[in-house]
């Protein structure tokens, strides 16, 4: 079994981090030293038996020795457009650091720019993108990226003729900020309100 095949790493972990010896593991635990080595280095199969009054005197669960399936690490959260974007996430939604590519429209300079709490990164992956910062406005190429702090007035979009597209990370003040502003209630979509 997958779970068992870390099991005596993690055993001989716990015992070394206590500073214990076999011996002391073993008399504590009412089993021989050589049983607890064999279950150490694998050459002996688990059973609930041996695992229990192990766990007990090291303070741990049965659980904790045992190797959990890794989740499926894929992101498969679906695309949206709003505003003529189109935007995908590419984290998952309770991640504390939200990623998205997002494909900018070509469109004339925002005239009102946005501000909020939080901290916003970007990379422009194909096109030319417009950052509005404050009385600033900034051009960016494919290849090129920009960090900025959030509270600083600001707005982006495309220059054209082709859509920008931009991979964008935010902290999740800024997520929140834009979820709270936009009252959806859904993380994803309003992060991804980024003017």
């Amino acid at each position: 079994m997958e779970e068992l095949a870390q099991l005596g790493l993690r055993l001989r972990a716990a015992r070394s981090a206590r500073g214990w010896t076999l011996d002391r593991l073993a008399r504590s635990a009412g089993i021989s030293p050589s049983t607890l080595s064999r279950l150490e280095s694998g050459k002996r199969q688990a059973s609930l038996e041996l695992l229990l009054p192990l766990t007990r005197s090291l303070g741990i669960t049965v659980d904790e020795l045992l190797v959990s399936a890794s989740p499926d690490p894929r992101v498969q959260r679906d695309a949206w457009e709003h505003n003529g974007m189109l935007v995908q996430p590419l984290s998952p939604e309770s991640s504390p650091v939200h990623t998205y590519k997002v494909s900018y429209v070509p469109r004339p300079a925002i005239t009102e720019l946005g501000s909020h709490d939080g901290y916003e990164w970007l990379y422009v992956l194909s096109g030319r993108l417009r950052l509005q910062l404050g009385e600033e406005e900034i051009h960016l190429g494919a290849d090129e990226a920009a960090e900025f702090d959030t509270l600083t007035p600001h707005g982006l979009s495309a220059l054209g003729p082709e859509n920008a597209v931009v991979i964008c990370i935010l902290n999740e003040a800024a997520v929140h900020r834009h979820t709270e502003e936009h009252g959806t209630g859904h993380t994803g979509r309003a992060a991804a309100e980024l003017s």
